[in-house]
This record gives structure tokens, C-alpha cells and sequence, in this order.
């Protein structure tokens, strides 16, 4: 720690200190999943109570209006919880943002609920790393940065979303209005068990793509029918054929995830909706893709003579590592070897908010949060020794950008 100063050093042991393994099990004891209205209300007003330490507006803001596609084809409006959003110093001559989700993959009827002990040092538990664990380092890490000389000079938001693990449709316009003239950014996404941040991240799009065809009897006119759960099918294949290396890109993955639609064995079905996702790695790759999926669109419904109707989109722009993003990882790196704790980082083909704020020009470090694994399992864990590990880099990296107060966005 020898590039630490003492003031520094204070504000550090505070981080460290801070009570953010029982907020974690508090917190992980609550279901949130995505669509469990009830229990991110409750995790909503714990989180709240606990943000309320830190200056500044808080508030509770509505989801915006989201649909989706039932499996009948029917576009519905779809229920979700509050979003919290956290203002401080918006006057400050560098302006951050800080956001995290709070709900999880684990609905209320899922069959993990419980938290238990692996070993010492290792918690299992819904949500204890994705991203409960990184909440409580965010908050240990900002309370401990309120006690620092640099204070002063740094203004910023936080939002924790609860619609995260679906896309965030109803906080997407929260994060980007967040976002403008933010000098960076840091998510509290969890990192790999060794500490390894996610770099560039591939970017994603979800669609259904509702099928209608015509009925007829299976056996005495099934020439006179227009089978929509075979052109669904025809849809999937061909696109799962044409993923791959683009001209101008990287390339895209395609993944036709399901299909829904038909009924009794003796009757032609006349609807279907395919569900597909899509993991371009550039902008271009995501244009590709796009036009790969109308073109095929257009070639099935003539050939099977029904119509298609495409919803959804790339709601996870491609995120690049571009020079702003390496100084940005540079300086969290910095902090690290002053720690002496090793950051490096690797592309992923994951998604997360990083990607939406980073197509809002804005420098992110997403995976901030807690060491820990097998997320999105019964499996995930916590190893808890990286809580007051990663709230000490936090601390530090916000003093660090504090400090670059009158010295210019470029010099970060």
C-alpha cells in the first residue's frame, strides 16, 4: 500500500468494516425475483432504509410500460417493481454513476430460497453474489468515500433497477437519463471467482416472432392447412445457419430458444411464436443480424404462406473497450496493485446494464461487485472475503476520480 496516503488509508478501514455480510444475508433472505412484485417491493423499501445513510434525494421511481408476448401471440403489458434512484452533489465538478439491480433469476416459487454455509468463508445462497453482495459493496464503498477530503468534489447517481435479469425495459430510460455527463461509471455486476473483470461485453437481442397460419384436418385436407409450428421451425434453422463471422463484424450467435403453439396431433397448427436471441460483438454484427432476421422473415412467410409478425429488439448494445473504457479499467487496475490486490479482465459474451451505458458514451467498470460463482444456479456462492476486499477498491477507485477534479475527463 505504499502509493496510499493516510488519508486514504482511514477511509479504507472504514470501507472494510462496514456491515455487509448481515445486510447480504438480510437481504438475500428476501425473494426478489424478476416478477415477484411483492417481494422487490420489500427488498425495495430494506434497500431504500439502507441507501438513506448517504446524502442527497432518494426515491423510489416507476417502472416505464413494458410488453411482451404471451405464448398465444398476444402482446400484454407486463407488471414490474420500483426502481431506486439516489441523487447526490449534482452540482460537483465530476459527476459518477453507481448502479446495480436488486432483483434475481429465482422466482417466488423456485426451489432455492435458502442460504447455508459451503464452508467458512463460502455462502450459498440466492442472489448473495448476483448482485446482492455488490449492493452492500457499492453502499460500503460510497459511505466510506461521504468520510473522505475528495467528497466534495465528486456528485453522483445511483440506481438500482429491478428489472435487470430481464433486460431492463422499465429502467433502460432511468439509466441513460442517469447517465448524461457522467465522467464514468461503476456496476456492481459480481466478478469471477479469481477477480477477473468482464472487458467487452457482446451485445444482445430478444424476439418473439409470432407465426399465423391456418387450421385444417390433419388426415382428410391437410393441404389446405398452413402449419405455423413448421415455419417456426423453418425460421429457427435458418438463422441458426447463418450465425456466425459477419463482413464488416465479429460475428453473432443465434440462439432459438423455444417454441410455442400447435395442440391436438389431428389438427394443422395455425399459430406458433418462436422465441430468438441474438449476441452480436459489434455494432455491425448487431446490423447484420437485424437484416439476416427480416430477410428470413420475408422468405418464410411467403414460402409457407402465413404472416409473421416480429417483436422485441436489441435492448444490450455491444460494448467495446475502447480508449475512455482502458483508461477507465486502467485506473481501477492502478488501485488494485496499490491494494495489492490483482485486477485483470477478459471479454465475455455476457450482458448487463455496462452495455447500456456504455453505448451512452459513458466509460463503465461492470463487474465491481463481490467474487463468487455459478450464478443463475442453485450453486451460486459468495466468498465473503472479497466483501471488504472489493468495498476497499471501491472506495479507492471513487477517491481516485475525485481527484481528477480540474485536471479533465481525458486525463482519467
Amino acid at each position: 500500500m505504499s502509493a496510499i496516503t493516510l488519508s486514504e488509508r482511514a477511509v479504507l478501514e472504514a470501507a472494510a468494516s462496514a456491515p455487509m455480510l448481515p445486510q447480504v444475508e438480510q437481504w438475500a433472505a428476501v425473494n426478489s425475483g424478476s416478477r415477484n412484485l411483492a417481494g422487490l417491493k420489500q427488498i425495495g423499501n430494506l434497500l431504500a432504509d439502507a441507501f438513506s445513510v448517504l446524502p442527497g434525494a432518494l426515491t423510489m421511481v416507476e417502472p416505464a410500460p413494458v410488453d411482451s408476448v404471451t405464448a398465444e401471440g398476444q402482446v400484454l403489458p407486463v407488471a414490474h417493481g420500483q426502481h431506486l434512484h439516489l441523487t447526490v452533489r449534482p452540482d460537483a465538478p465530476v459527476q459518477l454513476l453507481l448502479t446495480g439491480h436488486m432483483d434475481t433469476v429465482f422466482g417466488e416459487n423456485d426451489g432455492f430460497q435458502a442460504m447455508r454455509w459451503v464452508k467458512p468463508g463460502v455462502l450459498n445462497g440466492p442472489g448473495v453474489a448476483d448482485m446482492k453482495g455488490g449492493i452492500a459493496i457499492m453502499l460500503a464503498g460510497l459511505n466510506a468515500f461521504e468520510g473522505s477530503e475528495w467528497a466534495p468534489q465528486m456528485g453522483y447517481e445511483v440506481v438500482i433497477n429491478s428489472d435487470e435479469e430481464v433486460g431492463s425495459g422499465s429502467s433502460a430510460a432511468l439509466i441513460a437519463r442517469a447517465a448524461r455527463g457522467k465522467v464514468a461509471a461503476l456496476t456492481y455486476e459480481p466478478a469471477l471467482p479469481d477477480g477477473t473483470l468482464a472487458g467487452a461485453r457482446a451485445g444482445s437481442g430478444n424476439f418473439s416472432l409470432v407465426i399465423f397460419g391456418r387450421s385444417a384436418h390433419a388426415g382428410r385436407n391437410p393441404e389446405d392447412g398452413r402449419n405455423a409450428v413448421l415455419a417456426a421451425a423453418d425460421i429457427a434453422l435458418r438463422l441458426k445457419a447463418a450465425s456466425g463471422v459477419t463482413p464488416n463484424g465479429q460475428g453473432f450467435s443465434c440462439n432459438p430458444a423455444k417454441i410455442d403453439g400447435g395442440g391436438p396431433n389431428n389438427v394443422v397448427p395455425d399459430h406458433a411464436v418462436l422465441r430468438v436471441n441474438f449476441r452480436p460483438r459489434t455494432p455491425a454484427d448487431e446490423l447484420a443480424a437485424s437484416t439476416l432476421l427480416d430477410h428470413v422473415i420475408a422468405d418464410v412467410a411467403a414460402e409457407h404462406e402465413v404472416l409473421i409478425h416480429r417483436h422485441g429488439g436489441f435492448g444490450r448494445p455491444p460494448k467495446p473497450m475502447d480508449q475512455k473504457a482502458q483508461r477507465l479499467f486502467g485506473l481501477v487496475k492502478q488501485c488494485g496493485a496499490d491494494l495489492g490486490i490483482a485486477v485483470d479482465w477478459r471479454d465475455t459474451g455476457g450482458v448487463c446494464d455496462g452495455n447500456n451505458i456504455a453505448a451512452c458514451g459513458v466509460p463503465v467498470v461492470d463487474t465491481m461487485g463481490a467474487r463468487g460463482g455459478d450464478i443463475h444456479s442453485a450453486d451460486e456462492y459468495l466468498l465473503t472475503e472479497s466483501l471488504a476486499e472489493r468495498a476497499q477498491l471501491s472506495a479507492l477507485t471513487l477517491m481516485r476520480l475525485a481527484r481528477s477534479a480540474g485536471r479533465g475527463v481525458e486525463r482519467i
